[in-house]
């Protein structure tokens, strides 16, 4: 008898995935486009045959080591899961090849937003569908992150958990049943995960632009994947109001706080206290300064000047793109690309680079380093000074010295320098597989690393075009993205001896 649960979770995941693919063949069906409706009705029947087939094939496997069983599901649902869903994209799209479908499945699960199909020639349920995937990895990102790499102590919850990183806990008991146990999480977070995304839907539709438009960037904006239909801001009908709106749903990618309630002992007052919160503020009112600055002198430079209203814009411009590219978003706000180019000023990649390196909160849709790590390795920081200072001191007093644990900060270090090699190792390969140069090499690494697709057209000199890449070199990319959506600790921890025996 065929018993759901008793199976890895990324079977559970493949049937999800047949059934949201009728969605986009509705939407081309109501858009009279038979071709693309049809692609993805039939994908669909597949997709739910091959998961019959393999539920069936799986139904009696029993799970020896639950720990190292959700961590090959993950990495499996991240490589596998783009086959199936690559599949209707390529018959949509006729002149696809597969590898480039592919890739952009990849792009799109791990919430990265990378462009490899040219986005004007894909009809419109094609980009629903990829604004789809890319939602619903993001709300895989968030319950895998509660339900599996916490109790793992990974995925940033190293820097505060009292369990050594990669140790099982609690997911070695057999009671612990990975997809019971997401089950649970994703039951408790699709409510709040919907319906921030039905709202904003909703507010955006309000705010001028079309029902489809808006439910495109509704759940980029919520999966920080800057997936959009239009070109992002610059073919939105919303204009400024509309960009609001998307700021004030970012905060979501900045603390896990904002939506798990679990997670705030005090109620909302716990806001005030959170260091990612705290030190995402100062970082995108820092940056947004900055850019601002930079964007004024170089006005005066070029003797064009700078009127009060074109100032209040160029600031609303910068703080949005801030705002956007730390928690990994890409999206950019169609006043500052104006005064930027008034202005006579060069795309500001570095800071873009760096604000996507740093990345959003721990548990969210955000990628990068993350901003409890930051804050941990400035806490020893400070630490550090004092005892310069005060050499007899005792540190670890008050509310922030207890919020991380004894080995904190060198978790948080290792994990950085992990990232830097993955950096190198990265950009190598490009060099020698893709044949790319320094900037583009470096552009593209952080762009898939920090899962920030949208810094490929931003970040560089010129925007960069993935058409001409290899095969090889288009396999890097998907590992790449992967790596960075999972995280190295989480594929190093996967390699511990003590999940083999």
């Amino acid at each position: 008898m065929l018993r759901l649960g008793d199976e890895p979770f990324i079977v559970s995941l493949m049937g999800l995935a047949g059934i949201s693919m009728l969605l986009p063949a509705a939407h081309a069906l109501a858009l009279d486009d038979h071709l693309t409706s049809r692609a993805f009705f039939y994908a669909a029947l597949l997709s739910g045959l091959l998961f019959l087939m393999v539920a069936l094939a799986m139904s009696g496997m029993r799970i020896r080591s639950y720990g190292r069983s959700h961590l090959i599901s993950i990495v499996g649902s991240m490589v596998l899961l783009p086959v199936m869903l690559a599949v209707p994209l390529s018959e949509a799209a006729p002149g696809t090849a597969f590898v480039d479908a592919y890739v952009e499945m990849v792009s799109s699960l791990t919430t990265t937003g990378l462009n490899i199909l040219d986005p004007e020639t894909l009809p419109p349920s094609v980009h629903l569908w990829r604004a789809q995937v890319g939602w619903m990895g993001g709300f895989f990102i968030w319950v895998v992150a509660i339900a599996i790499l916490a109790p793992l102590s990974l995925g940033g919850f190293e820097v505060t958990s009292g369990t050594e990183i990669g140790q099982q806990g609690q997911l070695a008991s057999p009671s612990a049943n990975p997809s019971l146990r997401l089950r649970r999480y994703a039951l408790r977070l699709f409510p709040v995960y919907g319906g921030l995304t039905l709202v904003l839907w909703l507010l955006l539709y309000l705010a001028g632009d079309s029902a489809f438009v808006a439910l495109c960037h509704a759940m980029s904006t919520m999966a920080t994947s800057g997936i959009s239909p239009v070109g992002g801001m610059k073919g939105s009908e919303a204009g400024p109001l509309g960009e609001f709106i998307i700021l004030i749903f970012l905060v979501f990618a900045l603390s896990r706080l904002t939506f798990a309630r679990e997670e705030r002992p005090r109620g909302w007052r716990s806001l005030l206290d959170d260091p990612e919160l705290r030190l995402g503020f100062l970082l995108v009112l820092a940056a947004a300064a900055l850019l601002f600055l930079w964007n004024w002198i170089a006005s005066f430079e070029t003797e064009a000047g700078m009127t009060l209203s074109g100032g209040l814009r160029a600031l609303w411009g910068a703080l949005f793109t801030v705002a956007s590219f730390l928690t990994t978003t890409g999206f950019v706000a169609e006043e500052w690309n104006v005064a930027r180019l008034s202005s006579g000023l060069n795309a500001p990649g570095v800071l873009l680079l760096g604000l996507a390196l740093l990345g959003g909160g721990v548990a969210t849709t955000a990628g990068g380093v993350k901003l409890l790590r930051v804050y941990a390795l400035y806490q020893h920081g400070v630490r550090e000074m004092e005892k310069l200072v005060q050499p007899s001191s005792i540190g670890g007093q008050g509310r922030q010295g207890r919020r991380f644990r004894r080995q904190g900060a060198y978790a948080a270090w290792v994990f950085c320098m992990l990232f830097a090699l993955s950096c190198s190792v990265v950009m190598t390969g490009f060099a020698l597989i893709g044949g790319l140069g320094l900037e583009e090499s470096l552009v593209l690494t952080v762009a898939a690393l920090s899962t920030t697709g949208p810094l490929i057209e931003i970040a560089g000199s010129t925007p960069m075009e993935l058409t001409n890449l290899g095969d090889a070199a288009l396999g890097l990319l998907c590992a790449a993205m992967v790596l960075g959506r999972l995280e190295t600790l989480a594929l190093i921890a996967l390699l511990n001896p003590d999940f083999w025996r």
